[in-house]
């Protein structure tokens, strides 16, 4: 993934992201119970990676997860330090996690793979595996579609994964599927999935 171009775009449109997207409110309630189903559980520390303004990382911690926000543009932790002051706000890239090995027990990747090249994606789940803690939980959002293609985001290129592809590579990557869920395109929204997942054995 080209990092600092990634970057640069989504801080140079950082406060209307925020204005748009900025609050847990904003976040589809089917989409909150996913991610409160399978990460709230968790004992031990939960990354947001890719965590924005921080408001899915607040939403977890008020269920009580132990919960750290990781995202590369400094102007989305400025915000969500000040608006969540309790929080835990980290700069960092999900291509590297600054994490010991088996140390984290979930992590939560929601729309934060959509512009990582197709090439890119096994190294990433690769790299969440090395983190995983024995039965660790994967959480993924992502945009639906047929095959994997790229397209013109708002932002900058991304691309739509069929999630069965994405369960696929999960696999391959160490983790078993537990749930998925669709929803078809609703007005100016995109067709979404999330997935679920669990840490294998061994």
């Amino acid at each position: 993934m080209n990092t600092a171009r990634v970057r640069r775009a989504y801080a140079s449109v950082a406060e209307l992201y925020i204005e748009l997207f900025g609050t847990s409110q904003q976040v589809h309630a089917d989409d909150l119970a996913f991610i409160g189903r399978h990460l709230a559980d968790r004992p031990g520390p939960v990354l947001d990676l890719g965590c924005g303004p921080g408001h899915i990382t607040d939403y977890l911690r008020s269920l009580g997860v132990d919960a750290t926000g990781i995202d590369m543009v400094p102007e989305f932790l400025t915000h969500a330090r000040a608006a969540h002051p309790s929080g835990r706000y980290q700069l960092g890239s999900i291509e590297s996690l600054d994490v010991a090995d088996h140390s984290i027990a979930g992590i939560l990747a929601w729309y934060s793979l959509i512009h990582l090249p197709p090439q890119d994606l096994d190294g990433v789940l690769a790299e969440f595996r090395r983190a995983m803690a024995p039965a660790g939980r994967l959480v993924l959002g992502l945009f639906d579609g047929d095959e994997v293609a790229a397209f013109d985001h708002k932002v900058v290129t991304a691309y739509r994964w069929p999630v069965d592809e994405i369960s696929e590579r999960l696999t391959r990557a160490g983790f078993t599927e537990l749930e998925r869920l669709q929803r078809p395109n609703e007005g100016t929204h995109r067709p979404h999935a999330a997935i679920a997942a669990v840490a294998t054995e061994g």
